[in-house]
């Protein structure tokens, strides 16, 4: 979601996507590959970004943490309303990815947390 390129590439070997967890293939394979807008949410160079891609009715919300700290960010989501409920993928424990949910509060806000060198989508 983050990166643009006109080729999607999933893997480099064939062990790579036996060796995936479950969530993160299914993901990729409903991840779209075009675009109809971007926008940029928060970051500064070197250490974080969080951008937004929309495809169809879907928005895709990313965000990567260059630093070796934990990163908590308030951000602003203004395609989404308050009350929204959106998938929310992101490094759980031992760095394995997980899904859960958030609901987007007051003034079209959620709270992310980012590990050291991680990152996250959310999908509304």
């Amino acid at each position: 979601v983050l990166f643009q390129n006109p080729i999607q590439n999933f893997a480099l070997a064939p062990n790579n996507l036996s060796d995936a967890p479950a969530l993160a293939l299914e993901f990729m394979k409903n991840v779209p590959t075009t675009w109809e807008d971007i926008c940029f949410i928060d970051g500064y160079p070197g250490k974080y970004v969080v951008l937004a891609r929309k495809s169809g009715d879907k928005w895709y919300i990313a965000g990567a943490n260059a630093e070796q700290k934990e990163k908590k960010l308030t951000i602003s989501l203004p395609m989404a309303v308050k009350g929204t409920k959106a998938d929310y993928f992101h490094d759980g424990k031992d760095g394995q990815l997980e899904k859960s949910s958030i609901v987007v509060k007051d003034n079209t806000k959620v709270k992310v947390t980012i590990k050291p060198n991680g990152g996250f989508v959310i999908v509304i």
